[in-house]
């Protein structure tokens, strides 16, 4: 059984740890920092870990044992929601160093985090069994009030159950070292692609960030042959960071081969950072569907999640149903 943290709405206290990069470059320093006092402004409490404005560690706040004692250190103490501050490369490293068994034991709390975040929001729910977010970062708060992925993140923490995509999404960022905390530049209009569609479909949400899934497949924090053993019925949402469309089928390959779909009811793939890019004939549609189709199952492309934002948060490890409205020109989740 997988555990959901409790619903919090008032007195919200929030922990900020930094698991992979600590934010000390631009944007995301000024972006941390407003949104730190935006939180506080809304009478959040905030603890800062201590290597949130740090980069002692190789490609990453500090070594893995001080980033995954300053997690493990958060998930004892009071708070309510901890906020990974960034994404990075290389947090797959601390996971030798996570207390999975302490988690379990422990009254279950959120973990919210993006892109490389998905070594914890992952694990947390096929190892330990608890609910996660897939969602923006905790430096990116700096506007309120909260619209698109912040305001429905904080919609998830607050119980909501109903959430619609977006309209219109960002390829090109204007954020810059002088001006750090502009607002979503939304230019491109949003067209899902469907694959085998007949209608809603259900089931247990779990995926995240592909370029760390396949980094995890095979080791010992693989759990998803118990997972899929205890779950009969999974909506993989999935989405590509620095893959390119070849990169993205070689990966599906993968998981594919490794079993982790076995129990799929169906596929939400976001836009990636490739989003347009096509090698040698191949993009990410045919990179995709070539390998999925064998399932029979709904597949749904460029929903919005993925790297060009805004991307709707995820309740990791939740049963859900998922369906196309408005002409088919939108995904509903509706949580169970």
């Amino acid at each position: 059984m997988i555990i959901e943290p409790k619903k919090i709405s008032k007195n919200l206290k929030i922990g900020l740890v930094a698991p992979s990069f600590g934010c000390t470059m631009e944007p995301y320093y000024s972006r941390l920092k407003a949104s730190i006092e935006t939180f506080k402004s809304l009478n959040y409490q905030v603890v800062e870990g201590e290597n949130i404005y740090l980069e002692k560690g190789v490609v990453s706040s500090n070594t893995p044992k001080k980033r995954a004692e300053e997690f493990n250190k958060m998930y004892k103490s009071d708070v309510d929601v901890i906020f990974s501050v960034g994404g990075g490369e290389l947090m797959c490293e601390i996971l030798p160093f996570i207390d999975f068994e302490m988690v379990k034991k422990l009254p279950p709390k959120w973990f919210i985090g993006f892109s490389d975040n998905t070594n914890l929001t992952f694990t947390l729910t096929t190892i330990s069994n608890v609910m996660t977010i897939y969602g923006p970062c905790g430096n990116k708060f700096y506007h309120y009030p909260f619209k698109y992925d912040s305001k429905d993140t904080f919609r998830l923490i607050n119980g909501s159950n109903k959430f619609i995509g977006y309209k219109k999404y960002e390829i090109n960022s204007l954020a810059s070292e002088e001006n750090p905390l502009t607002d979503y530049n939304l230019t491109e209009k949003k067209i899902i692609k469907k694959y085998k569609y007949n209608g809603p479909f259900k089931g247990i949400l779990l995926g995240g960030c592909l370029d760390c899934l396949i980094t995890l497949c095979g080791t010992k924090f693989d759990n998803m042959k118990e997972f899929n053993k205890n779950n009969q019925e999974i909506i993989w949402y999935l989405e590509a960071c620095d893959l390119n469309p070849l990169d993205i089928r070689r990966a599906l390959f993968q998981l594919k081969e490794a079993d982790w779909f076995k129990n799929t009811k169906g596929f939400l793939i976001g836009r990636p950072l490739c989003q347009d890019q096509n090698i040698m004939g191949l993009d990410k549609y045919k990179a995709t569907i070539d390998i999925l189709k064998s399932f029979n199952v709904p597949i749904l492309m460029d929903v919005d999640l993925g790297h060009l934002p805004p991307s709707l948060p995820i309740k990791n490890g939740a049963n859900a149903k998922v369906e196309l409205i408005n002409n088919n020109s939108n995904i509903k989740i509706t949580y169970l």
